[in-house]
C-alpha cells in the first residue's frame, strides 16, 4: 500500500482511530467527544499526519520532539535517539556494530540536543507542552524505521503522566509491535509490509516537512 502524502496516510490512518473517541465519551457518559484524547505528532514529518488524527478526532494537537542519534558516518542508521524531558536511549546493538565512540556519541548527541531545543522553541514558542497527565495520548509519526524514535516519544510522554498511550503510524515493519510492545499500550498502523526498507518508499510524495508547515499545522489545529 502507498500513500499520496502525509495528509492522505493521516486520513487513513484516522479512519482505523475512531474507536478512541467512543470510549473517551463512554468513559465520561456523554455524546463522543475528545476531551481526554491528546494527540502528538514527532516533528517534523509526523506532525502534518498527526493533524488529520487530531482533526478526525476534534482532538488537540502538540509535537512530541525528539532527535535521532545517527551513527558516525552513517547518519541515516539510527543508534539511538534522545528526547524532552532529557529522555535518552541508545541501542548498543548497532553502537558496537558501528564501533561508535563514547567520544562519537557524546558529539552527536550534544549537536542534536541543540537541534531539539531550537526546534521545541520554534514549534511552542514560550507555551508549555499541553498537559497528559490522566488522558489519552496517541502519539504519531509518518512511519517507523528502527523505532527509536518512536521508543522516545513513548517514555517522555509515559514518564507525563499518561493513562493510556496509543502508537500510531500509517507504516511500519511486520515486526513493529514485538519490537516495541513495551513501549505502548496500543499499536495501530494502516500498513506492516513483510519487505521494508525505508518509510519513503511506501509515499509517493515524501518530500521533506518544513518547520513552517509544522507551524501551519499547530495553529490551525488551535483553531
Amino acid at each position: 500500500m502507498h500513500f499520496a502524502d502525509r495528509r492522505d496516510a493521516g486520513r487513513r490512518l484516522a479512519n482505523q482511530l475512531g474507536h478512541l473517541a467512543v470510549e473517551s465519551a463512554v468513559e465520561r457518559g456523554d455524546e463522543p467527544a475528545s476531551d481526554g484524547i491528546v494527540v502528538l505528532g514527532l516533528p517534523r514529518g509526523g506532525v502534518p499526519v498527526a493533524f488529520e488524527i487530531a482533526l478526525a478526532l476534534s482532538a488537540p494537537l502538540d509535537v512530541v520532539v525528539v532527535r535521532k542519534l545517527g551513527a558516525p558516518h552513517q547518519p541515516e542508521l539510527a543508534m539511538g535517539a534522545i528526547g524532552e524531558d532529557g529522555v535518552r536511549l541508545l541501542d548498543e546493538g548497532v553502537v558496537r556494530a558501528v564501533g561508535a565512540t563514547a567520544e562519537e556519541i557524546a558529539a552527536i548527541e550534544e549537536r542534536e540536543r541543540a537541534e531539539l531545543a531550537r526546534r521545541a522553541s520554534q514549534f511552542r514558542g514560550d507555551a508549555p507542552p499541553i498537559p497528559v497527565e490522566g488522558r489519552t495520548v496517541v502519539i504519531v509519526d509518518d512511519g517507523i524505521a528502527t523505532g527509536s524514535s518512536a521508543r522516545a516519544a513513548c517514555r517522555i510522554v509515559r514518564a507525563r503522566g499518561a493513562s493510556r498511550l496509543v502508537l500510531a503510524v500509517p507504516v511500519a515493519p511486520d515486526r513493529w509491535t514485538k519490537d516495541l510492545r513495551d513501549e505502548a499500550d496500543e499499536f495501530v498502523c494502516v500498513s506492516s509490509p513483510r519487505w521494508y526498507r525505508s518509510v519513503g518508499e511506501w509515499y509517493r510524495d515524501f518530500s521533506q516537512t518544513t518547520d513552517d508547515e509544522v507551524i501551519r499545522c499547530l495553529e490551525q489545529a488551535a483553531r
